[in-house]
């Protein structure tokens, strides 16, 4: 904790003479050596925490409606709810990371709202007080007004928990790689992927083991794992403290945003130069004391680089205003924002499609023949199919696609980051696609009387989602964090999280426009409660529709997209 505060005592400040205590943050974060130690704590941590959450947050629904009598309607409506405030709050956890805390004091302060929320959810279900009794009869009590404040009390505080843990766990586990070390920097390529696989092998046990104990053994003994293993979650983060890399946080980004703004404005009648050089980037002091990474100018926004141009008046005072005159990294990191907005925008869009795998996927496979054998196969666990099916092309990625990639185009990583994005893309339309094939295959036999379709037709969808997730989802991580400032990497990696809360609510809005529009005549509409006098195939060709326009948008974007640059020395 005293590396986040970098006062007198800190061990990362005290081999540095009194008057080096302003050292820039990125200098003290590399002075310690690489040790493999914190990287493998940090993927174990994202491992049991995403078994942690996946445990409350996968079976949620089926509580509320199974052990607090909740309507079909509320409890469906409780948890969006919950799920929208969850992915809210890695944004606000970001800011506070990148501010004030830094991502270690992010996580710490975290932990303790979760393992609290945790334990509350846990006691919720064991105490028969906090719990409405059981069903008699067909005669379900409802829960009180004080049983659902303890639940959503607890739920809320899981949503905090989660929010600083999101946001600032994986951009510090990349921190603990130097860029500016050719090993370091290949394994924290590594890193994301692996990061990604330890997400996924979270939810799969969750959705395997947790689900199955919650529902056959007890509400309480699947709540109390979940706050077991963040317990031994939070006892390994702590304990591998010596070994961290810490980066301090450098200020209030949004007040550097703020400034380049302002003083663009206010020189709004000044020209600005041919000649790149003779914009502002302060002197050596400055750049080691407050820049970590100058960033070299680019052409793109030059309305923007107005902030950069010295006026005369300022050159004969010799010390600036910044809420005047910015340096051209100041000027760059804003364009950087600029830049990845429309890239962010079509990850909502990517996202809302991703999510037909928990709802509608769903609804299809429950409308079909679920056995396979003698076996009953639930459509949800479906899902958790798919995370092994994302493991496989995980492997096969980086074993077969990336060294082919590599030779073909002579680059070391294979395939670029918006490459990889632009395929993860693409795939998500033949994937939505053979689920819109799947279905007017299903209602044509069950309509003509020849019985229904296997489960098992909906593979074909999910293996190509899951590789559309791998392609896409390592690449985002990675894309987030290195094109993000310095000073903005947790909150610009928490642009995935806000991404997918919004494309609940976008999920939510085309669900409500197209039941108003295909019911509007009095029929069933697309979407009725009985799939089979509906059109969910029109839905999924929509949705088709809806993503090849989402990847001919981020193909335009992406093909302009300037990379940022660092400066070297």
């Amino acid at each position: 904790m005293d590396a986040e505060r970098g006062d007198a005592h800190s061990p990362l400040l005290q081999h540095h003479p009194p008057n080096q205590t302003q050292v820039s943050s990125a200098n003290q974060h590399y002075n310690k050596p690489f040790s493999w130690k914190a990287p493998a704590i940090v993927l174990a941590f994202e491992f049991l925490e995403s078994i942690a959450y996946s445990g409350i947050a996968l079976n949620l629904v089926v509580y509320l409606g199974t052990v607090l009598h909740g309507t079909t309607a509320s409890s469906a409506a409780n948890v969006d709810a919950w799920n929208g405030a969850t992915f809210l709050t890695p944004v606000l956890g970001a800011f506070l990371a990148d501010t004030y805390w830094g991502k270690y004091k992010t996580v710490a302060i975290s932990i303790i709202f979760y393992v609290g929320g945790l334990l509350v959810i846990t006691a919720s279900a064991v105490i028969p007080s906090l719990r409405p009794a059981s069903c008699e009869g067909g005669s379900c009590p409802p829960a009180t007004g004080f049983q659902y404040f303890v639940l959503f009390a607890s739920l809320y505080l899981i949503s905090i928990g989660t929010g600083g843990v999101k946001s600032a766990l994986l951009p510090f586990g990349a921190d603990q790689y130097d860029d500016s070390n050719l090993e370091e920097s290949k394994n924290k390529q590594l890193f994301f992927s692996w990061f990604f696989i330890a997400v996924n092998l979270g939810v799969f046990i969750s959705g395997t083991v947790l689900v199955w104990i919650q529902q056959n053994v007890a509400w309480s003994l699947g709540f109390g794992i979940s706050l077991i293993c963040l317990l031994i979650a939070t006892v390994a983060f702590f304990v591998g403290t010596p070994a961290y890399r810490v980066l301090l946080p450098t200020g209030s980004p949004l007040k550097s945003i703020v400034m380049v703004f302002v003083a663009s404005f206010k020189k709004r009648r000044v020209a600005v130069p041919a000649d790149s050089t003779l914009l502002f980037e302060g002197d050596d002091a400055e750049s080691s004391n407050t820049i970590p990474k100058k960033l070299e100018h680019t052409d793109e926004f030059r309305c923007l680089d107005k902030a950069a141009v010295v006026l005369e008046e300022q050159e004969t005072k010799g010390s600036r205003r910044p809420w005047l005159l910015c340096t051209v990294t100041q000027v760059e990191e804003v364009k950087i924002l600029i830049r990845m907005l429309p890239i962010w925008f079509t990850c909502v869009f990517y996202s809302a499609a991703m999510c037909q795998t928990a709802t509608t996927f769903v609804q299809q496979g429950n409308a079909m023949n679920t056995k396979i054998g003698s076996f009953s196969v639930p459509a949800a666990s479906l899902n958790s199919a798919e995370v092994i099916f994302m493991m496989v092309w995980v492997a096969f990625q980086d074993s077969v696609v990336i060294p082919i990639a590599r030779r073909y185009t002579g680059n070391p990583a294979g395939l670029t980051l918006l490459q990889r994005m632009g395929v993860g893309r693409l795939l998500a339309v033949p994937a939505l696609a053979a689920a819109a094939l799947v279905e007017t295959w299903r209602l044509r036999r069950v309509r003509a009387g020849g019985g229904n379709l296997s489960i098992g037709w909906q593979l074909p969808q999910f293996v190509i989602l899951a590789c559309s997730d791998v392609f896409c989802g390592i690449a985002q991580l990675e894309f987030f964090y290195s094109e993000a400032p310095a000073s903005m990497r947790s909150l610009c990696s928490a642009f995935q999280f806000l991404a997918m809360s919004l494309a609940y609510y976008v999920n939510t809005l085309v669900v409500s426009v197209v039941a108003a529009a295909t019911t509007a005549s009095g029929g069933p509409g697309w979407l009725p409660a009985d799939l089979n006098d509906g059109h969910l195939d029109y839905y999924f060709w929509l949705w088709t529709g809806i993503s090849a326009v989402n990847y001919a948008v981020y193909t335009a974007f992406a093909k302009r997209y300037t990379l940022k640059k660092v400066v070297r020395h």
